[in-house]
């Protein structure tokens, strides 16, 4: 159905006035000679407010798995009457990119400098608190150290040495998959991923996310204990229980006569040490934040004016962009934050190509599980900046109750599988068409992501092609946990327990009761109940007889509309076993309507820079490809 977006009172974009005490809005600001994006979040009903917060965000992974955290510490303190700013680094986020080689903590520190000065422009604050979350505590400290205008701090489980973390650095990812509380400095140091020299001499990879030889030679020095804090009236430290720090920054606070105030709580591993799709908000040290947070900005403000919910199908494109490529005088793609109207607006970044670009061909990019519309290691940013230097439009868009949009109501948030996806999913082919007159779209996504995009072509969303990576389901039944026993989980770990046979540490464990045998004997008798269920499709497939799930079905139906369709498998991926025991015979008589790519490497996530570098050429030359040439090799770049 066409719409006219014309016809639609717009919300401000990225804008969202869902909650009565207050407005969240996307913004773009400029930190010396480049672009950062951020998020303000005003408080209803104040028009003069005292004090503001800016959020100096973790690194890497910890941001990924945190970002659902920060927004509840944002929203906590916009509430309390106080006008919020969280942004994004360069080279994080959805900020400009990086020089491979630069000093990441000295630009970072600059950039903390210019978000204060963009807050105190945008609401007219007196005073600014800094508060900063692991390494970004340190960046806070750093930025006052060098005479940025905070008066208050707060830091949250807060890196007081540089050379602790990188060693910490080297850890998390490995204790966040095994589930552990703590990370012991004893604890075993995987190898690090080191880039090649020609992009980035003596640089690294931390669990997807890159940091220059310069920044790890300056974090190898820094120590915020010893660092001079002038003009600091109050501060609040909320150290982790588990692996407390801060005590010696505490004692100097103190002797320098700041009204400090310490505590050590529970939350850091459940907010930044896990997956995305599992990570809870700490609650014990959002109630802290909000406790002393309340006393700044004294109290909860007394006249919030609840303001209507504006719920348009499609809004107004927003008028703020960010060059990609902050080239001088060039024509270069950009982006900008958009809504996507259904009953809630969702949100999403779109990037655009140069603006001489007449062809009319875009992409969507789903949701990687819980991941926010970046992408695991910024990867959708990175394909979004590449696929508009080639002519795309690219959206990334965040699903109901993920990333940046929020849930429906009534509904929780951070739910990976929600049945409204396709509807969102169709209402973003809508946006694409309608806004953009995009005549060649193509939807793409990880692992869940894939599965929307799949579900949303077999219920007819128009579209010309569809990428697929890592899917590891391709039925959800709705009410289902991702922690209960998938078809994935059936497929795979029959392999691991065979593997463990011979493993003394997998008995020790058995004997000491720490295995789940009830689990382990279903997996067992269900993998060969997946195996005859499989070869019965093929039988009923045979004699004519329809049946519920069938994937042979929906793959067929998608391609005679004329979508091309392509998987990306990782080595060992659960899914493309899967694939093929669902959809059986069907995927030989596809021929090259479904195209399977099996990689050479990556995991499931394609976290490390050669794999994902290998991913992104496989996508890049599917969707260059020519879609009246499905019968022959894929192209390349036009």
């Amino acid at each position: 159905m066409a719409t006219n977006p014309a016809a639609f009172d717009p919300l401000p974009v990225g804008t969202s006035r869902l909650h009565p005490l207050r407005t969240d809005e996307s913004i773009y600001f400029t930190s010396g000679n480049h672009q950062l994006a951020g998020w303000l979040h005003r408080p209803a009903g104040r028009s003069k407010p005292g004090i503001g917060l800016v959020i100096c965000k973790p690194f890497g992974y910890e941001s990924l798995c945190g970002h659902r955290s920060i927004r509840a510490f944002a929203h906590m303190a916009a509430e309390l009457g106080m006008p919020v700013l969280r942004f994004d680094y360069l080279g994080t986020g959805d900020s400009q990119d990086i020089d491979p080689m630069a000093n990441q903590i000295e630009t970072w520190v600059g950039d903390v400098q210019a978000a204060i000065v963009q807050l105190r422009a945008l609401t007219g604050v007196s005073r600014v608190c800094l508060m900063g979350i692991r390494l970004g505590a340190m960046l806070a400290g750093l930025a006052i150290a060098q005479g940025a205008a905070a008066s208050e701090l707060l830091l949250v489980a807060p890196v007081v040495s540089g050379r602790r973390y990188l060693r910490e650095l080297r850890t998390t990812r490995l204790v966040a998959a095994a589930g552990v509380e703590s990370v012991p400095e004893s604890a075993p140091t995987p190898p690090t991923v080191r880039l090649s020299e020609e992009e980035a001499p003596g640089a690294n990879e931390f669990s997807g996310y890159d940091m220059s030889a310069a920044t790890m030679a300056a974090l190898s020095r820094l120590e915020l204990v010893g660092a001079l804090l002038p003009g600091l009236g109050q501060a609040l430290i909320v150290d982790r229980s588990d692996f407390p720090v801060a005590e010696k920054l505490r004692q100097q606070l103190a002797a320098a006569g700041t009204a400090v105030e310490y505590a050590q709580l529970s939350g850091f591993v459940e907010m930044s040490l896990v997956a995305p799709h599992e990570a809870m908000p700490p609650q014990q040290m959002l109630a802290a934040a909000r406790q002393w947070l309340s006393r700044l900005a004294g109290g909860p403000p007394e006249h919030a004016v609840p303001q209507p919910s504006i719920v348009p199908l499609i809004t107004a494109y927003g008028r703020a962009t960010l060059r990609v490529d902050p080239a001088p005088g060039v024509l270069t793609p950009s982006e900008r934050a958009v809504n996507v109207g259904t009953k809630t607006p969702l949100f999403g970044i779109l990037t655009e190509p140069r603006p001489r670009e007449m062809r009319r061909r875009g992409v969507i990019l789903l949701n990687v599980g819980a991941d926010y519309h970046i992408g695991p290691s910024r990867m959708y940013v990175s394909l979004a900046r590449r696929w508009a230097r080639h002519g795309y439009h690219v959206l990334r868009m965040d699903l109901a109750g993920i990333g940046d949009s929020p849930a429906l109501p009534g509904c929780e948030d951070n739910v990976v599988y929600a049945p409204a996806a396709v509807d969102h999913v169709a209402a973003a082919v809508e946006f694409m068409r309608c806004r953009y007159r995009i005549q060649d779209l193509t939807l793409a996504g990880v692992c869940a992501g894939a599965y929307h995009g799949l579900r949303a072509a077999a219920a007819g969303v128009n579209i010309e092609r569809l990428l697929m990576v890592n899917p590891q389901t391709f039925f959800w039944k709705e009410g289902s946990r991702i922690r209960g026993l998938t078809s994935a989980e059936v497929v795979r770990n029959p392999r691991l327990y065979l593997r463990h046979l011979a493993s003394f540490d997998a008995w020790q464990r058995l004997c000491c009761g720490e295995v789940n045998l009830w689990r382990i004997f279903q997996t067992l008798v269900r993998r060969p109940y997946m195996s005859l269920q499989s070869m019965t499709r093929e039988g009923r497939r045979a004699l004519g007889i329809p049946f519920a799930e069938d994937l042979g079905r929906d793959l067929k139906t998608i391609a005679a509309r004329g979508v091309r369709v392509v998987f990306a498998f990782s080595p060992e991926e659960v899914g493309l076993t899967l694939l093929r025991l669902q959809a059986g015979s069907v995927l030989k008589k596809l021929g090259n309507k479904c195209r399977i790519h099996q990689l050479p490497s990556g995991d499931h996530t394609f976290s490390q820079h050669e794999p994902r570098r290998i991913l992104e050429e496989a996508l890049s030359e599917e969707l260059f490809a020519r879609l009246d040439s499905m019968d022959a090799p894929a192209g390349r770049p036009a």
